[in-house]
Order: C-alpha cells, then sequence, then structure tokens
C-alpha cells in the first residue's frame, strides 16, 4: 500500500532541503502533503513546494476552503508518518508545551501518527538547556529525532546544528517502513565506543576507538527489527536511526551501570573498547611543577563478563577482540574466559587501518573455533553480514 507522508516545515535557512526531501519521496512513490509554517515561506515559497510535491500546500488554520477540502483533523488523522524538516529551535518549543496557535501545531497537537523531527539550528540554540528539556520530553513521548553531523553553520560557527541531509531520512524511511524483519520483538543491547577514565579534572586515559563498528551493527538490529537500546562511551558520531534507547557515558563504571539496568532477554553485544585500566582521580589538576605524578592503575569491571555471567544472562552473548598478535588464541581465550556464545576478532596491530576506518575484517569463533571468516570491508557492510549471518539464525 502506498504510504502517506505528511511533511511540516518550519523557518530555518535549511528550509530548501525539503524541497530535495520532497523530490526524492515523490521518486519513491510516497504520497506526499506538506504544511508550511508562516516563518517557512521567509525562506521558500509555497509554489516551489507545490510545483514538486504536484499538491496544493496547507498553510492557515482558518482558511474555510482548506477546511472544506482537508480539515486539520483529516491533516492529523490520515498519514503513515508527519516529518518535521526543518525543525527550528521555536518550533520544538511550542510542539513541546502543546501549543496550537497554527496550523502545523493544531495538526500535531491532534494526531497520534508518528513524528520525526529533523532539527535545524544555531548551535547555542540547540546546546541551550531549555531546547535539551524539550528535546528530551519529546522524546520521552515517542517522538523521533535525527540530528545532523557537526559542520559550519549558515551563521558562521562550526558544531552541531546544521540539519541531517535529505538522503539520510529516506534511509530512515526504507527502515521504518520495510517489512521484512527478521529480528521483531528481540530485545538488543549494544555497547560501543571507547571509555574515558579521568585522571584529573582535564586529563584522562583511553584508547582509539571511533565507535563506528558499534554504531552501525546497532542501525543494522533496529533495521531488522529488534527494539536496541546503545549505550555509547565519547564519540562524534550521529545517533543511529530508529533506536529504543541511546544512552552516552564516560567511564567503564558508567557504562557497566546502565547496562546492569538494561540487560535484554535476547542479546548482548558487546563492541565498546572498555579502558581496562581507571586511575584514583585527583579532584584538582595536577601541576607540572609538582614533578612526574606517579600513577596507579586500577582494574576496571568487566563488562562483558559481568553481563555473560549474570543471573539474566541474555539468550546470545557476543564479545569483540582487539589483538595485535596470536590473534586466534588469545580470542579463543577471551571466549572461555568470559564465557559468551561468538566472539569477533580483528587485527589491530596497525591501528590507523581499524580505528576510525570505514574499513575492517574479522574472524568470528565460536566456542569451537573460527565460525566464520570475513575479509576487508566496509564496515557497514560487515554490520549486514553479522548480523544476517550470525545473529538472526542465532536467535531464530
Amino acid at each position: 500500500m502506498r504510504k502517506k507522508i505528511l511533511i511540516v516545515i518550519t523557518g530555518s535557512i535549511a528550509a530548501y532541503k525539503a524541497l530535495y526531501l520532497i523530490r526524492k519521496l515523490k521518486e519513491k512513490d510516497f504520497f506526499i502533503n506538506v504544511i508550511m509554517t508562516n516563518s517557512a515561506k521567509k525562506f521558500i515559497t509555497p509554489l516551489s513546494v507545490s510545483s514538486l510535491s504536484e499538491k496544493r500546500v496547507y498553510e492557515n488554520l482558518f482558511d474555510l476552503t482548506e477546511e472544506t477540502e482537508m480539515g486539520h483533523i483529516k491533516l492529523a488523522k490520515m498519514h503513515d508518518l508527519i516529518i518535521v524538516m526543518p525543525a527550528s529551535a521555536n518550533f520544538i518549543a511550542k510542539v513541546s508545551n502543546g501549543y496550537a496557535d497554527d496550523l502545523a501545531t493544531t495538526v500535531l497537537l491532534a494526531s497520534k501518527t508518528k513524528v520525526l523531527f529533523v532539527p535545524a539550528m544555531n548551535i547555542n540554540m540547540l546546546t541551550n538547556p531549555i531546547t535539551q528539556k524539550n528535546i528530551k520530553y519529546l522524546r520521552s513521548l515517542g517522538y523521533d529525532f535525527i540530528f545532523g553531523n557537526e559542520g559550519k553553520l549558515a551563521c558562521g560557527d562550526y558544531g552541531l546544528g546544521r540539519m541531517s541531509e535529505p538522503d539520510d531520512i529516506v534511509k530512515y524511511l526504507d527502515i521504518l517502513f520495510d517489512k521484512t524483519k527478521p529480528l521483531d520483538g528481540i530485545e538488543a543491547l549494544v555497547t560501543a565506543g571507547p571509555t574515558q577514565e579521568p585522571i584529573d579534572p582535564v586529563r584522562f586515559i583511553s584508547n582509539k576507538s571511533s565507535g563506528i563498528q558499534g554504531y552501525l551493527i546497532a542501525e543494522e538490529l533496529a533495521k531488522n527489527g529488534a527494539n536496541v537500546s546503545l549505550i555509547s562511551g565519547p564519540t562524534n558520531l550521529s545517533t543511529p536511526l530508529n533506536l529504543s534507547n541511546f544512552i552516552k557515558v564516560e567511564t567503564a563504571e558508567e557504562m557497566l551501570k546502565v547496562c546492569l539496568k538494561k540487560i535484554p532477554k535476547d542479546l548482548f553485544i558487546s563492541v565498546a573498547a572498555v579502558t581496562d585500566w581507571k586511575i584514583n582521580y585527583n579532584k584538582h589538576k595536577m601541576k607540572k611543577e609538582e614533578g612526574i605524578p606517579k600513577l596507579k592503575l586500577i582494574d576496571n569491571p568487566d563488562i562483558l563478563k559481568s553481563i555473560s555471567f549474570h543471573k539474566k544472562r541474555p539468550r546470545l552473548v557476543v564479545g569483540f577482540a582487539a589483538e595485535t598478535k596470536h590473534l586466534t588464541q588469545n580470542a579463543m581465550k577471551k571466549i572461555k574466559q568470559k564465557k559468551c556464545d561468538f566472539i569477533i576478532a580483528n587485527n589491530v596491530a596497525n591501528s590507523k587501518e581499524v580505528f576510525g576506518s570505514n574499513m575492517n575484517e574479522v574472524a568470528i569463533m565460536n566456542t569451537k573455533g573460527i565460525f566464520l571468516k570475513l575479509t576487508k570491508m566496509d564496515k557497514k557492510k560487515l554490520a549486514i553480514k553479522i548480523v544476517k549471518e550470525v545473529i538472526v539464525p542465532s536467535l531464530n
């Protein structure tokens, strides 16, 4: 059945990107309606939008002709998805506080349809505690958000706030409306990225993990229907699409605490490069004049082992092993010590080819030895193969 999408365009310099999205969605044969706020019309014209959508643009809550042809309640009920793109800080604040003072906010307040916000604003507006509170509240109500990567903003600033690209929205829709989902109902927990263990208020020890592989695995699990919680150490990556939960932490202890609260019944994949040791924290910055400090390393908790030995152990537990030598031997030792079902091992002797790179190659092992070898490929393709050839068969 042809999917119906309502696009709400609000006031932002990024509004022109909505035109490209409309064209892409028409090419994929989506049924499109568009609402423009008064602010949006300061950046692009209703004529441009209607020319691409091949339909009239809805603008005014009190237009009697519009109410006769397509009332705001019908607009609120008839679609499979509402996309607010771009979503300004002002519009997000209005929806968060239940305003219904124009056609767009009235439709959203009257609708039970899934809503996706695609924010676009200055970095200071985005990171303002008020905006963050509004976003957090809307997320708690089930609204989805897609954020863009860091970059140069229209005002000249650099940082977060750029709108996600239309192609990312199309990707979201492909996942949302994909009916072949072999992991429907599966509860999954994934860890990704490094952890940072503070030495003092300005220093920490960590590792080179970028989080790319873990994020891609989490997204691929969600694409296949799983309810995915992603626990991430510090990264510069955009939040993967369609997650049930996304929680950022810094230290190994913080990551373990969240994992123990969210142990799923089905699947745990420990992709995170957890820093093996921590240091007794100094609450004041250590000064060079005081001489070279003696740093005593203390063991960090073993998250993979903690989950694997837990009384609520998931049905399937998968770990990662980054090794610089004796890959097979060390990985087999780890799988026995941690009592997990699979270990995904990769050689990081040349770390620049793995950490931060989009390429990877791995050997996947079970308790009997190498189960599957995946030669060097794009990390996205690797995530697809891991989910398709290891996770799905093991859980079905």
